[in-house]
Order: structure tokens, then C-alpha cells, then sequence
């Protein structure tokens, strides 16, 4: 509440002019204050419009304030005011997440974005801190990590800015962000280069610098995203200095017990952990820095899991499952890939589905692509956010139903030649939907995607042993295609005009807007010869239209001209249904384009080059087989 003179008694013997006067100044103080409390208080990032400082979202109800002792911008909890110097600097800090900065107002200077124990004090809640770093390049990706913790009515975090263009972007949209001081540069970068290594060395850094301030602290990558609040698991092992995620891939429990310790092989992750501010994890985080800064070549997972294993073992009891770690004292506990789950475990295995638990984080591992193949494969799960027009393409959509002989999924060995022959067979009808879509200039809605064999980036026999992955298993769109190439504006002049698409799960998106949802043309692919086969009685007013097979380029330019206006257009099937592009020219320049759009399988085992190309057009190379390359001048992809 805005302090309000108008509640402080007032001895009676005050003269009425005075009381008149005096509530005349206060009622103003009050007018003044209530309008710049009056901002609605945000969640729902349905709009990341990253470069504006005004939100485009609809108000929810008040959220607490992050520190339960600060209540308003003006407000210090003790019932006096906060001196005006220090109202804005207080604003940023306690004003709720999502709340943004009233309009016309100057931001505040560099100074006030400095990493301090009062920022950390203000945001924390039950002594803990949750936070993630990045540059601006991953805008998207922190609006939507700090989206899914608000949903979850968690608003004890914060966000490091590497640059001053996030810093900005997040502080305009009511974001608790702090200045790193990294002047890291806005762009993407790739895992393993330079700047990649230098983020890392900047969390540990981070990690150094937040753990003498006495909280609690989960660290986050934000590639990451919570789907249900951890703390309270985290709060069920009070004894633990450090509990981290892990690149495990095979169960140690079947429930939501920590990972049985001696049984874990895969290397501890980075990318979630949670520290206590305790000796031990302090000694820890700053040998792990001396080590990074020493030598540059050294990565930080790496570093983490060396040091940690310089002594592990005995466990500190027979219950908890922590494990002794790093210097003997240090109490470790490893969370369950089950459900804080790995890209592998979540998006592969579906390991929290078949053992029936709540998964309560998926960080984006195991993937390929790079950041476009993160970010739809996040996409694919519907846990990313995105901006309304991409719910909403002003060319409509266009889906089709596919059809996969059980053969082809179940019949036979699960091998690289079963595997293929699956493949391929959707390949050729995904091949028919992007012409189409690129004829008609609609956003194509992939399929889903069926595989036999995992991809991995070493030589393994199909599916990992232990693993839980099934076979057939729907598998993300990055095993097969390359997404970021796809997402890449190539020449025209080369390769055709460039075709959109959207993730399968898409049309099930709850955030896809009414419109799209009711605007719909059920398209039945049907032979030329039936006698019910026709369109020549069809009008834009219908929902199902009959169209067949071995359509030209005319035809579909023409029929479809009239449901232009139609949103959502899905084929019953996209076998044989169009019979090529006219333009022969324009033709060779698409499967230019689509040559590039898919990847390699990897790998065959014992193999100097395991690899095999997948070929878009595989079907018009008698002979092919998919064998991995036999000479270096044979590796390459097939263009």
C-alpha cells in the first residue's frame, strides 16, 4: 500500500483551516503516488516484442513481492517513505516481475545494475536465489525460463545481462536484471568456440561472486525450462552442498530418489545445479575458477567434473543418497535424468512417461542444429512462447495426415536398413507438402516424425543399452533435418523462394488463436477415376473439399485460389497427390533448397566415417543404399 496521510490521527485540537491545508498537500502526495502505483502487474508473455519498453500482454492479479518485506516502489515496509533519490533505484528491485517501467520514465544508470548482496536480498525468498545469465541473442529463450517460473508463482530470480542491449530490453519489460560487465557481443555463438567458453567462465565467475552473500543458489542455463517448482524437492535435502543434473541416460531409480551415485556413468551437467552457501561449495567454486582462468582451453563442465571426482566417495549416509565429493567434506547429491531431465531423457526416451513421474525441468542436451534446433525442439514439447503472429501466418497453414505402412514401424529388425526405409518413406511425402506449401505460399505443420535407430555423435548399436528408448519412438526434428538450415534465408535466385513451417505439435498448441483453430479445409485426397472424385460443385464455403491425386501446379494454383482466406488447410494424405512444378527452372532451384534441409545419421560403430547422408531425393538414385561414405572424397552430403 501507498503510505496515505489521511490514516494518521490527528489531535483534535488542531484548527480546521490546518487539518483543510494540510490534507490538501497529502491528498496530492497521494494522487501523485496512486497514479504511478496504478500499472497493471503482468505474466502472460504471449508478445516478445524484445525492442520495445512497453508490454503487450493482459494483466493477472497482483503477485507477491519477490522479498515479502518490500510492498510498492515507495513503500519500505517500516511506514515511512523512501527518500525520492532512491524510489527508482528501489522500483527495480521490488517492483513484481512483468510490472514494467512506466512510460516516459529515464532508465536508471549503469551503476544501479551492479550484482549486490541488497539485489540478491530484495529478490530472494526463503534465503534462496534462482538465476540465469545469457546475451541478447537468447532473448526469447530467458523471457520464456523467466516465463514458466512465474507461471509456477516462483519470483525469487534473477537475470545476468552479458550486454547492454539484453540489460535494456529486460529492464523495459519488468525483467530483475543485473549488468554482468562481460561486453559480451549480442550475437549467437556456437557451442565449443571462444565466447563459448567464456560464458562459462563467466557463471563461475557468477557462482564466486553470489555464494558469500549467504543464499542459496540455483543456477540455470537458459536453455533450460522449469515445468514444475523445484524448491521444494530441493528442500527435502537440507544436508546437501550441491545437487546438479547429469548427462545420465540410463535409470539408477525408478522414482524421484536421488540418482544412486556409484551407478551413474554420464558426466555431471552444469546446466542445473544448486549450491549451498557452505565451505565447502565455496572452496569448490573458487578452485573451479582459478582453474578456468589459468587455462583457457579448458571447459568448464570438464573442470566441474575433474574436481569433483579428485575424491568421491563414501556416501554420507544410507538414506539421503549424497555422496562425499571434491575435498571429502563436500556432501553432493545428483538429481534424477527421470525427471530433471536431459534432452535425451525427455525428448528421446520419454523416460518421465514411462515411469510415470512429473518431470520438474528439461534442459535442451543432446540435441543438434544447434540454438533453431533448441528452440523447436521446446517448441515441439509446446513449452516455448512465442510471438502472437507466429500462431497466427498471414499465408494460412498447411498440415497433412501422414500414412506409414505398420511394416515400415514395426515389422522386422530394427536396424540401419529398417531404419532408413521408414525414414525415407517420409521423406518423400514431407517432400510433397514443402512443394505444395511453396506453391501455395503457406507455412507447412511437419509431421510427426517416427525413427527405429537413436542419432547420437558417436558410434553405438542403434539404442543405447540400459536406455528406455523405445522402437519406434517419435523423435525431434533435428535427428533427420537440419533445422537451422531451413530457418536460413537462402538466395532465392539459387535455391527458390524460402518456405515456412512450424512444429507438429502446433495445431494442438493451446495458444494458437481461436480464429486459426475454427478457420478449416479438410482436403480429401481421392483418385481421379471415382465418380465422387470432383471440385467442379465445391464453393469456399465448405469444409470438405475432394481433390485427386497427380494434381498439376495448375490445378492447385487454381482450386485453392479460393480458400485463400482459410486458415488451416490439411490434406487426408500427401501420397501421390502432386505431380511436380511446371517451371522446370523453378523446380530445379526447390530441390536445391530441400537437398540441404536434411542431415546425417550417426554413427555406425568402429568406423572411421560412420555417418550416413540422408537424401531428400533418394528415390531418383537407383541402387541407393544407406552406407556410411567409403573414401574421404565419398563424405560429403549428397549436392
Amino acid at each position: 500500500m501507498v503510505w496515505n496521510p489521511f490514516q494518521e490521527s490527528r489531535p483534535l485540537f488542531v484548527a480546521v483551516y490546518v487539518t483543510m491545508l494540510v490534507g490538501i498537500i497529502f491528498s496530492t502526495v497521494y494522487i501523485i503516488s496512486s497514479a504511478y502505483m496504478a500499472k497493471p502487474v503482468y505474466s502472460s508473455i504471449l508478445s516478445f516484442n524484445v525492442d520495445s519498453p512497453q508490454m503487450e500482454h493482459a494483466p493477472i492479479p497482483s503477485q507477491p513481492s519477490a522479498s515479502n518485506v518490500v510492498n510498492s516502489p515507495l513503500d519500505t515496509g517500516s511506514g515511512s517513505l523512501v527518500p525520492p533519490s532512491q524510489q527508482f533505484t528501489h522500483s527495480i528491485w521490488t517492483r513484481p516481475i512483468w510490472d514494467a517501467p512506466p512510460v516516459g520514465t529515464k532508465m536508471p544508470p549503469s551503476k544501479d545494475f551492479q550484482l549486490t548482496k541488497t539485489m540478491v536480498e530484495y529478490r530472494a525468498k526463503d534465503n534462496v536465489i534462482i538465476v540465469t545469465f545469457g546475451n541478447y541473442a537468447f532473448m526469447d529463450f530467458i523471457l520464456n525460463w523467466v516465463k514458466h517460473l512465474t507461471d509456477l508463482r516462483v519470483f525469487n530470480l534473477l537475470v545476468g545481462a552479458m550486454d547492454t542491449k539484453l540489460l535494456k530490453a529486460l529492464y523495459w519489460k519488468g525483467v530483475p536484471v543485473f549488468d554482468m560487465g562481460s561486453n559480451m557481443n549480442t550475437v549467437d555463438v556456437g557451442w565449443g568456440s571462444p565466447t563459448f567458453h567464456k560464458m562459462g567462465r563467466e557463471k563461475v565467475i557468477l557462482i564466486d561472486a553470489i555464494l558469500p552473500f549467504g543464499y542459496e543458489l540455483l543456477m540455470c542455463d537458459t536453455d533450460m525450462v522449469w515445468l514444475k517448482d523445484p524448491l521444494p524437492y530441493f528442500a527435502h535435502f537440507p544436508e546437501a552442498d550441491i545437487l546438479t543434473s547429469s548427462d545420465q541416460v540410463i535409470p539408477t531409480v525408478a522414482d524421484d530418489r536421488l540418482e544412486i551415485w556409484q551407478q551413474v556413468t554420464g558426466a555431471y551437467n552444469i546446466g542445473i545445479f544448486h549450491w549451498r552457501p557452505t565451505n565447502s561449495s565455496k572452496k569448490l567454486v573458487k578452485e573451479w575458477k582459478d582453474m578456468l582462468l589459468a587455462d583457457d582451453k579448458i571447459w568448464d563442465q570438464n573442470g566441474f567434473n575433474e574436481l569433483l571426482h579428485r575424491s568421491l566417495g563414501p556416501s554420507v549416509d544410507a538414506e539421503s543418497g549424497l555422496v562425499y565429493a571434491f575435498d571429502g567434506r563436500l556432501r553432493l547429491g545428483i538429481l534424477p535424468a527421470s525427471i530433471f531431465c536431459s534432452g535425451h531423457t525427455y525428448f528421446v526416451q520419454a523416460m518421465y512417461q514411462q515411469l510415470r513421474l512429473e518431470p520438474y525441468a528439461v534442459h535442451t542436451t543432446f540435441q543438434y542444429a544447434g540454438t533453431e534446433g533448441k528452440r523447436h525442439r521446446l517448441r515441439e514439447a509446446m513449452v516455448f512462447y512465442d510471438k502472437p503472429e507466429y500462431y497466427d501466418s498471414p499465408g494460412g497453414f498447411l498440415s497433412f495426415k501422414p500414412s506409414i505402412p505398420k511394416s515400415l514401424l514395426l515389422d522386422g529388425e530394427h536396424n540401419i536398413e529398417s531404419h532408413f526405409s521408414l525414414i525415407n518413406y517420409q521423406l518423400k511425402q514431407i517432400r510433397a507438402a514443402l512443394a505444395i506449401a511453396s506453391l501455395l505460399k503457406r507455412t507447412l505443420v511437419m509431421p510427426p516424425l517416427w525413427c527405429r535407430l537413436d542419432r547420437l555423435w558417436f558410434g553405438h548399436p542403434g539404442v543405447l543399452q540400459g536406455t528406455m528408448t523405445r522402437q519406434p519412438f517419435l523423435c525431434p526434428l533435428d535427428h533427420v533435418f537440419e533445422v537451422n538450415v531451413m530457418l536460413k534465408e537462402l538466395p532465392a535466385e539459387e535455391f527458390g523462394p524460402g518456405i515456412d513451417f512450424r512444429e507438429y505439435s502446433f495445431l494442438e498448441n493451446p495458444l494458437l488463436p481461436k480464429r486459426v483453430k475454427e478457420s478449416w479445409l479438410e482436403v480429401q485426397i481421392c483418385e481421379e477415376q471415382s465418380p465422387d472424385c470432383h471440385i467442379a460443385n465445391e464453393t469456399s464455403q465448405s469444409k470438405i473439399l475432394r481433390f485427386p491425386k497427380h494434381s498439376s501446379e495448375e490445378m492447385f494454383t487454381t482450386v485453392f485460389s479460393a480458400y485463400k482466406d482459410i486458415k488451416v488447410i490439411q490434406f487426408s494424405s500427401m501420397e501421390d497427390t502432386f505431380q511436380g512444378f511446371t517451371d522446370k527452372v523453378r523446380e530445379a532451384k526447390f530441390k536445391n533448397r530441400l537437398k540441404r534441409y536434411v542431415g546425417i545419421w550417426c554413427c555406425v560403430e568402429n568406423r572411421a566415417r560412420g555417418h550416413i547422408y540422408y537424401d531428400m531425393y533418394w528415390d531418383e538414385k537407383p541402387g541407393w543404399k544407406p552406407v556410411p561414405p567409403a573414401t574421404q572424397e565419398d563424405d560429403h552430403p549428397p549436392w
